[in-house]
């Protein structure tokens, strides 16, 4: 519901999950952190590997899959890339909630399961894919994102897109949710699913994730 107090929107519940999570501070120290390439262009760190490519690159990867494909096929086209990011993003996702740059940083306002959210929420921002944060958390039964920037949205440059296109942030999200609520890694894995609502891609003022249990 839309409060006139504070003139922003409310989701029933919302304001149960209490965080102790300082996103603030979380996305400012973990901006500092220096993350170079090697000459493979590869990084290593936060107990992870990761490679460094142009935010186009992954565009129009993403675009030339889901529209090139016969039109019956684009579903399966747009789930295969959803998965993609959901598989990295629970492997990625856990390799950074162990690492030692996370402990050092977020451990300390970790209290509960959900505060390990927030946080990764937070990390997510810093690093600069997608100014995103949790807007509603019902823990272990439903989690509702937004995100205000993200890289798949800059096809909007080219004209507004007739389809919802933020795969990655989709497929993390659903990520998030398994390492948080789907039981011990590795075999928390494809507990939860997300449906993108909104997109800037489609002219929306930003995105909008919803996960749910399977």
């Amino acid at each position: 519901m839309y409060c006139f107090g504070c003139k922003k929107r409310h989701y029933p519940g919302m304001e149960e999950v209490k965080k102790m999570i300082d996103r603030k501070k979380v996305i400012e120290e973990m901006s500092k952190i220096a993350a170079s390439p090697n000459e493979d262009g590869i990084i290593d760190g936060f107990n992870v590997l990761v490679n460094q490519l142009p935010s186009d690159f992954w565009n129009e990867f993403n675009e030339r899959i889901s529209t090139k494909v016969k039109p019956d096929l684009r579903k399966q086209a747009e789930y295969l890339l959803y998965n993609c990011a959901r598989e990295c993003g629970y492997n990625t996702g856990y390799g950074i909630i162990t690492s030692k740059e996370w402990k050092a940083i977020v451990g300390p306002m970790v209290g509960n399961t959900e505060d390990v959210l927030y946080g990764a929420f937070a990390v997510f921002t810093a690093w600069g894919w997608a100014k995103s944060e949790i807007v509603h958390l019902e823990p272990g039964k439903k989690m509702i994102v937004k995100a205000y920037d993200y890289y798949e949205s800059d096809v909007v440059k080219h004209g507004i897109s007739p389809k919802l296109s933020a795969y990655m942030i989709a497929g993390v999200c659903a990520a998030f949710m398994d390492l948080a609520y789907g039981g011990d890694y590795p075999k928390g894995f494809n507990k939860f699913k997300c449906e993108q609502v909104r997109g800037i891609e489609c002219g929306d003022e930003y995105g909008e994730f919803v996960v749910t249990p399977i």
